[in-house]
C-alpha cells in the first residue's frame, strides 16, 4: 500500500503546479494532505481524480484546511469539530456531514475549529490514518530581537500558543493511538508538523538551534512521542543517520537548487506498521522551475501482507 503526505501550500495553486499529474503518476492509496487553503466549493473540479475525499476546511478564510483521499470510502471518519466533507468521486456536493463526536483532550478546542486535523478508518486494511497541520509558532520572546526577525515582534505569543497546542494535541495522540489499537488498528500520523526532530533534519542546523521549528523544547516534545512501543518515525528508521531527506525548502534564494531545507513533513506509526515499510522517500522535484508547493511529497511503501495486515 503506497501512502503519502504531501503540503500542498493550496490545492488551487498546487493544481496550476501539476498536482494532478504528480497523483496519476505515483499512484498513491492514500494520500494525506495539509493546507488545502479553500473553502469547499472552490476546490477545483476533479482535481483529486478517482479519489474519495475527507475535508475539515476549517473556519479561517485561506489558511489551513486538512484532507485525506483514498481509494475506497473510509470506513469512518472523525475530526475535532465533529463534521467534515466527505464525498466520493462521482458526487460533487459541499456540505459537510455530521459525524460520530471526538471527546477532545484538555487544551484542544481552542484549535478545534482551525482545520488543522482529520483521521479515516481505511476500509480494505485496519490501519487509522491521520492527517495534521501543527502550527507553525514563533520565537519565546527573550529570542526575538527586532530588526533581525522576518515578522514583528509579538512578545511570544505565536509561542506560547504553539506550545499550547504541542501539550493538548500530546494528551489527543495518546487518546487516538489507544482509541485506535482498541478497534485492532494500527495508526498511522501523517503530515506538516513544522519541527525538524534532529540535527539530521536541518541542514544548516547550528545556525538553527534558536530558530522556531528547531527549538530544544518542541525537539524535546517530538522526542516524547516516539518510542518502540508507540510511535515510529517511518522515514528516519529506513534513512538512519543521513541529512534528510528534506521536505521543505524556502520559496526564497537558492535554497532548493542547493538542498538546503527541513524535514518537517512525516509519517509516524505505531510499531507493527512501521515495520512493514519496505521503501520510503520525498518527492523532490528535478528543478525549482517544476515544484508543486514548497514542500515535497512523502511517500512511503507498506507491505501490509508482511506484517499480518491484510
Amino acid at each position: 500500500m503506497r501512502i503519502a503526505t504531501f503540503n500542498i501550500n493550496g490545492i488551487r495553486a498546487a493544481q496550476r503546479r501539476g498536482f494532478e499529474q504528480w497523483l496519476c503518476e505515483r499512484e498513491p492509496d492514500v494520500v494525506a494532505l495539509q493546507e488545502m487553503r479553500a473553502p469547499a466549493a472552490a476546490i477545483p473540479p476533479d482535481v483529486f481524480g478517482p479519489y474519495h475525499l475527507s475535508y475539515d476546511e476549517g473556519v479561517i478564510p485561506g489558511r489551513n484546511g486538512v484532507a485525506i483521499l483514498t481509494r475506497r470510502a473510509p470506513a469512518a471518519v472523525r475530526t475535532w469539530t465533529g463534521s467534515a466533507l466527505v464525498r466520493s468521486p462521482d458526487e460533487s456536493h459541499t456540505h459537510a456531514v455530521e459525524l460520530d463526536p471526538v471527546t477532545l483532550a484538555r487544551g484542544l478546542r481552542e484549535f478545534a475549529t482551525e482545520g488543522r486535523y482529520i483521521e479515516v478508518d481505511l476500509a480494505d486494511a485496519p490501519i487509522t490514518v491521520a492527517s495534521l497541520y501543527l502550527p507553525k509558532g514563533g520565537l519565546p520572546a527573550h529570542l526575538q530581537k527586532p530588526g533581525r526577525m522576518r515578522e514583528a515582534p509579538d512578545g511570544g505569543a505565536r509561542y506560547d500558543r504553539k506550545i499550547r497546542f504541542l501539550d493538548a494535541f500530546a494528551r489527543q495522540l495518546t487518546r487516538s493511538r489507544r482509541d485506535a489499537r482498541a478497534r485492532g488498528r494500527e495508526l498511522l500520523l501523517m503530515g506538516d508538523l513544522n519541527i525538524a526532530h534532529t540535527r539530521f533534519d536541518v541542514r544548516n542546523w547550528r545556525r538553527s538551534n534558536q530558530a522556531e521549528g528547531f527549538l530544544p523544547e518542541e525537539r524535546a516534545w517530538f522526542d516524547s512521542l516516539l518510542s518502540p512501543r508507540t510511535l515510529v518515525d517511518v522515514v528516519r528508521t529506513t534513512h538512519p543517520d543521513v541529512d534528510g531527506p528534506y521536505s521543505w525548502w524556502s520559496w526564497l534564494g537558492q535554497s532548493f537548487a542547493n538542498d538546503t531545507g527541513w524535514r518537517i513533513d512525516y509519517h509516524l506509526a505505531t510499531p507493527t506498521l512501521a515495520r512493514s515499510a519496505v521503501a520510503a522517500g520525498t518527492d523532490r522535484e528535478p528543478s525549482a522551475d517544476r515544484r508543486i508547493s514548497d514542500h515535497a511529497a512523502v511517500v512511503v511503501d507498506y507491505d501490509l501482507s508482511a506484517a499480518g495486515l491484510v
